[in-house]
């Protein structure tokens, strides 16, 4: 298991460090440019290639609906987790609110980032006393994201398959696959939409719209109908280099973004939804899965899929519907971080 997450996790520091240490050197553009690269092109160009290799034939129909019923779960659980974390803002005093903090810290992000985003970070059209005592609509949204969205992509099927039997590996993919599909980039960007935009902005129509127009769903659709269809090799090459954008695209912008941070205030901020991603939420599918009786590699499977850390696929929606892009980040590193911790648990637990 050691050699697995070291093979696993050197892209990611050695990425993320080069993001860490570029983004002195190139333009402010470039991250949000990254972003909508990825969110346009990249993505869909994984999707399109994972679609097409997936045996669906040969996978339960009960792990979609494992998948599905996470979801929902966790933005429950995220919900109640953020009335909670605002209620206990409320009882700060003003000087140790990290909102406060965030405010009296205006002049850093102003150096990386320009006015108008900076302006939209910290939602400063809400009063004061507000600011201090409640996240931001920007800031709500990329908690609930954080909470709920999981790498179970770059991450989760670059290392579950090696901790599972190879019978199990139908739930690990399709399980990727749902959660992408139906979680990232359906609730997630309906999520991302509504607390992207002004309540003048907000109608339903607006997030079905942005809904049906995500490119990874049209992505995964001509996937799958076109998985009896041989194409050239050259083709093929092709649509499974789309590992060699993706991944080291996402842990540069991750990086980039990573070196905006305010400090301990900022990873304060990010440690309930963490909690829900890494913990909380894997224990409840363990035990639902344990009361469907489900063979033991696939029980692990879907544990180890639900607890893969927040997903960069929320810093690519927090770029595109101008979320919080900091709380995103601190979420993916801190969770990050605990799944060194976190796999060693699910496997003892839930083997």
């Amino acid at each position: 298991m050691a050699d697995t997450l070291f093979d696993a996790y050197l892209p990611l520091v050695l990425w993320t460090g080069l993001g860490l240490i570029a983004f002195r050197f190139v333009p402010q553009a470039l991250p949000r440019l990254l972003g909508r690269s990825l969110y346009w092109v990249g993505v869909p160009w994984q999707i399109l290639a994972l679609a097409r290799q997936t045996d669906y034939a040969q996978t339960l129909e009960l792990a979609p609906a494992v998948t599905i019923a996470a979801l929902v779960l966790g933005l429950l659980l995220a919900w109640v987790s953020l009335q909670m974390y605002q209620r206990w803002l409320a009882r700060l005093p003003s000087s140790e609110s990290p909102q406060c903090s965030q405010r009296e810290a205006l002049p850093m992000p102003l150096l990386f980032m320009p006015a108008d985003e900076s302006a939209i970070a910290l939602d400063t059209t809400l009063p004061n006393d507000l600011t201090q005592t409640r996240l931001n609509r920007p800031q709500r949204g990329s908690f609930i994201l954080a909470a709920t969205i999981g790498n179970t992509g770059f991450v989760g099927l670059g290392l579950v398959p090696a901790l599972i039997h190879p019978s199990a590996l139908g739930w690990a993919v399709f399980y990727s696959v749902t959660h992408n599909i139906i979680g990232t980039y359906g609730i997630g960007v309906f999520l991302a939409s509504y607390y992207g935009r002004s309540q003048q902005q907000n109608h339903w129509f607006v997030q079905l719209r942005d809904v049906l127009t995500v490119p990874s769903l049209w992505a995964f659709a001509l996937g799958s109908s076109t998985r009896s269809v041989a194409l050239p090799e050259p083709a093929e090459q092709v649509l499974h280099a789309s590992l060699w954008f993706v991944i080291p695209g996402a842990f540069l912008l991750m990086g980039m973004r990573l070196s905006q941070l305010h400090g301990w205030k900022s990873i304060q901020t990010a440690l309930p939804p963490t909690l829900l991603k890494m913990v909380i939420l894997p224990i409840a599918v363990g035990l639902g899965t344990t009361l469907l009786r489900l063979p033991g590699d696939a029980r692990l499977a879907l544990v180890l899929m639900s607890g893969m850390p927040s997903a960069f696929a929320g810093l690519i929606l927090a770029e595109e519907y101008e979320l919080d892009r900091e709380l995103i980040a601190s979420s993916i590193a801190l969770s990050t971080i605990a799944l060194l911790f976190t796999i060693p648990l699910w496997l003892f637990f839930f083997k």
